[in-house]
């Protein structure tokens, strides 16, 4: 049996993290990578928020939101709160998306702080550990959103070449956003879908590890039937199959990345905005 671990209450986190999980490219495990790397945080007694903010509501169908229930876009737009769209699902909070977020880009395209508008947002949740956002598969203004509300990013990559020629255009990204926002930081590259009988996932996980100075997460997680199962359940596979190869594969990323998180803040100074 996996025993999960547990929140250090004795050496909690400072302040929220907030990690936007993001890949231009779609079908790289963003969604996934969220609701497990969520639930396995959540299990592990921290107080967690998951934001969908892509219109295709992936997140919010595969935890078993109903997709009449009010979503961020009514929050953008001035017609919900934040408290008011929050669903609990595995301990988590919710915030769902639905189709109404495509229009939310035209909405706020020509306002003047058109790129904070989900931190702002974000300002009206209390006191939580991780906010975790589900990013649209493109470079739009509400990924842009997202990055700009974060203080990391973290990038889930399948082990093939196009997703490889992605992993460059998405840290270019970052480059420029740092720019305008420098305490945005790449907290990693996550291999997911792994599958190491293949050569060619063996041949790019290498090379992503001896090539890029940005960190790569020593815990990968493989492909199984459970992951793919569990959405169509309403569940993170971390609740449907919890000794499944890829609940454990999640666990463990959850404890690097707080680890890392907790080591980061030790070495940040605490600035006027934090």
């Amino acid at each position: 049996m996996t025993i999960p671990f547990h929140c250090d209450t004795n050496h909690s986190l400072k302040r929220t993290m907030i990690i936007s999980i993001v890949n231009h490219k779609g079908g790289t495990g963003k969604t996934t990578t969220s609701i497990n790397l969520g639930s396995s945080l959540a299990e592990a007694g921290y107080r967690v928020v998951l934001v969908d903010l892509d219109a295709q509501g992936s997140l919010t169908y595969s935890l078993g939101i109903d997709d009449r229930s009010p979503t961020i876009a009514d929050a953008f737009h001035g017609d919900a709160t934040v408290h008011q769209l929050i669903i609990e699902r595995e301990g988590m909070a919710i915030l769902p998306a639905g189709a109404g977020l495509a229009d939310v880009e035209l909405a706020i395209a020509k306002a003047d702080e058109r790129f904070n508008h989900l931190s702002t947002l974000l300002q009206e949740l209390p006191d939580y550990d991780f906010v975790l956002i589900d990013c649209p598969p493109s470079l739009s203004l509400l990924t842009l959103n997202a990055l700009a509300a974060s203080d990391y990013i973290l990038v889930p990559m399948q082990m093939d070449v196009l997703a490889l020629r992605g992993l460059d255009s998405m840290l270019e990204t970052v480059r420029k956003v740092n720019a305008i926002h420098p305490r945005l930081t790449v907290l990693g590259i996550v291999p997911v879908m792994v599958d190491t009988r293949k050569n060619m996932h063996q041949e790019i996980l290498k090379y992503i590890q001896s090539n890029y100075t940005e960190h790569v997460f020593t815990q990968v997680i493989h492909t199984s039937v459970k992951a793919a199962e569990a959405p169509s359940f309403g569940k993170s596979v971390v609740a449907y199959a919890p000794q499944s190869t890829t609940a454990i594969d999640y666990r463990a990323l959850a404890k690097e990345v707080v680890r890392m998180t907790k080591k980061n803040q030790q070495q940040r100074p605490i600035t006027i905005n934090d």
